[in-house]
């Protein structure tokens, strides 16, 4: 961060640090300055978004004019940038910014939506939250991978219940290089996650632009045994 930035941008500054007075302060004496983008790209409402800032958000969201999709210099929104944070913490400010507003279908320069940060960060509770808000799990990236690749690759099996169940995610849609959720989640090692696809009608039979079938991309011994065997007590056939 250039040492400068804080006396450039104070209102971006006191934005990411927390510091609720001096934020009120400044939007009192000059509301605009929460339109002002800095050196970054950023309104202070990227940067209080991404700190978890949540009484901030609040004073932000609160100015004349306020654009709830409004983006950064890749294309995130508020939106977006809360539904990456860890562990649920951007729930509430997801709350805040969806009662503003906020547009689920916008998408990054990345061609992700909401749903595709939240799936790669195992979020369930905003998962559920922007599913219960018509945000849609069929927006392919431009790595042509849906929320549902996201979820396998990080062997959530909540999310990826909830984005089949929920959410009617296509199970057997490919990406760019032609692997569907079942060679993500097998390729990374998640066993739990690859019997749940299967269960839910993932074809085994699929291949990749390499012409690897998903259970070739297994990273161990172990894993492939847990994966034909409980296939095999499911009644699964594997290729």
């Amino acid at each position: 961060m250039d040492p400068n930035h804080s006396a450039k941008f104070p209102l971006h500054e006191a934005a990411r640090e927390g510091r609720n007075e001096i934020v009120e302060s400044l939007l009192n004496a000059n509301p605009k300055s929460a339109f002002t983008k800095d050196d970054d790209d950023r309104l202070p409402i990227h940067w209080a978004v991404a700190y978890n800032r949540y009484p901030i958000v609040e004073m932000l969201v609160g100015v004349k004019n306020f654009d709830p999709d409004v983006e950064d210099g890749s294309n995130w929104t508020p939106l977006m940038i809360a539904a990456s944070l860890k562990a649920a913490e951007g729930d509430k400010i997801i709350d805040l910014l969806l009662r503003k507003g906020a547009d689920v279908s916008v998408k990054s320069s990345s061609g992700q939506n909401a749903l595709h940060f939240a799936s790669s960060k195992a979020n369930l509770s905003t998962v559920r939250t922007l599913l219960a808000n018509k945000c849609s799990t069929r927006v392919k990236d431009i790595r042509g991978q849906l929320p549902l690749h996201r979820a396998a690759a990080v062997g959530s099996v909540p999310i990826l219940k909830a984005l089949l169940e929920e959410g009617k995610s296509p199970v057997n849609a490919t990406d760019n290089d032609g692997m569907t959720a079942l060679h993500h989640a097998i390729s990374e090692g998640h066993g739990d996650a690859a019997i749940l696809l299967l269960k839910s009608g993932a074809e085994p039979e699929k291949r990749d632009a390499d012409g690897r079938l998903a259970i070739a991309l297994v990273p161990d011994d172990k894993v492939k045994q847990y994966i034909l065997q409980t296939a095999e007590r499911e009644g699964i056939e594997l290729p």
